[in-house]
């Protein structure tokens, strides 16, 4: 009886208009504005109303038409596959350098020269500036006077000591006196080496402290010598990351203003925790091979927290939730004459960077719907492209 169904609608609509009273011809209608427009209204009524019969009816028909094609959504596919899951977390730091070092003079003394400015580069050994020394000069020519007599009454002394006239006493003072002001003039003499300033590294002239003329104290910076050759980089890891990061572990290191990134390794670790914000200090070396990286430059350390090796992994966007929660993918099922999509509900685990992984649900062949999949149904045909 299913078989006839359609024709049976179609003869009782066609009674159904059959014993509606006659509808008047456009002849019986008054020949007034308001008469045909209210005429026009319930004829397209009249005709949308038959329309929607008229298509209600063709989709029956077409599903009991053996020869009638079934229309299919295109879809893609690809296989399920197992992978590594990899998770990151990313700290950001700043560059520092291991070679910053102050030269001083060992000296107190007025800067009659100041040889280098700012930015300019120098090697180890340089001369950096003059320390005025005219004090120490001065005290050098007075003990050379000092033991000049000192020399003479020790040569005398040691003559009447010989001839035994005199008293040893008398031959000891004079030999001390003698050999004290020849170690007072050795010590001036060496002070007086240390009125030039000298580069202890190689690098470029980052602070200059004090100009000529002024004042320099013993052991007061003049100038600071910046060596950008040996670089790392310093950043503060919270300390949720203690088991995931150890010495050696190698790390990816970029550099937004740069647009520029290194893969280097962690060289230390933190002893100890920051109370006041939970974190631990890590440190990574670096190439400066362009120059271009300097110290203070903002630094992204990117850390591989999480490692689940051999898992099904799918595309983030695939994931769909129900209203309930329910987590599915669809998937292609049916046959190969006449494939459908298929709801599976998936147990979902951790996500990175679009990938999400799948702990049950799906097995290893399964051909996932990758394009085409929102909006479709369970069970619904579809057709797969490549």
């Amino acid at each position: 009886m299913k078989t006839y169904q359609p024709i049976v609608s179609v003869v009782f609509l066609a009674l159904l208009i059959g014993c509606q009273p006659p509808a008047e011809t456009p002849d019986e209608i008054s020949n007034d504005l308001p008469s045909l427009r209210a005429a026009i209204k319930e004829k397209k009524s009249a005709y949308n109303a038959l329309g929607k019969e008229i298509e209600e009816l063709q989709e029956r028909a077409d599903k009991l038409d053996p020869n009638k094609e079934v229309s299919r959504s295109l879809v893609t596919v690809a296989p399920v596959e197992q992978k590594d899951f990899k998770h990151y977390v990313t700290v950001q730091g700043n560059v520092a350098s291991d070679d910053i070092v102050n030269a001083s003079s060992e000296v107190g003394g007025r800067i009659i020269a100041l040889k280098v400015d700012e930015g300019n580069y120098v090697k180890k050994g340089a001369l950096l500036a003059k320390i005025d020394l005219e004090s120490v000069e001065k005290q050098i020519a007075e003990v050379e006077k000092s033991l000049e007599l000192a020399k003479e009454v020790f040569e005398r002394q040691s003559r009447l000591w010989e001839q035994k006239i005199g008293s040893e006493i008398q031959y000891l003072q004079a030999k001390n006196n003698k050999e004290r002001l020849e170690k007072t003039l050795e010590t001036l003499d060496f002070q007086l080496t240390k009125a030039n300033v000298y580069a202890p590294i190689s690098g470029a002239v980052d602070v200059v402290y004090l100009k000529d003329g002024e004042l320099a104290a013993p052991g007061a910076p003049i100038v600071q010598l910046l060596s950008t050759s040996r670089l790392k980089v310093e950043a503060d890891a919270p300390e949720d990351l203690l088991r995931s990061i150890k010495r050696g572990d190698q790390v990816s290191v970029y550099f937004p203003a740069l647009d520029e990134r290194q893969e280097v390794r962690i060289n230390m670790l933190g002893r100890r925790i920051d109370p006041a914000n939970r974190t631990f200090e890590i440190e990574t070396s670096l190439s400066n091979r362009s120059g271009l990286i300097k110290p203070n430059l903002l630094a992204e350390i990117r850390i591989n927290d999480y490692t689940e090796e051999e898992v099904i992994i799918v595309p983030l966007e695939l994931v769909q939730q129900e209203v309930g929660g329910k987590d599915f993918v669809m998937v292609k099922g049916g046959t190969e004459q006449e494939p459908m999509a298929q709801k599976v509900y998936v147990e979902t685990g951790d996500s990175y960077e679009g990938n999400i992984v799948i702990k049950s649900g799906l097995n290893v062949g399964d051909q996932i719907i990758t394009v085409g999949a929102r909006g479709l149904t369970h069970s619904e045909p579809i057709k797969v492209t490549t």
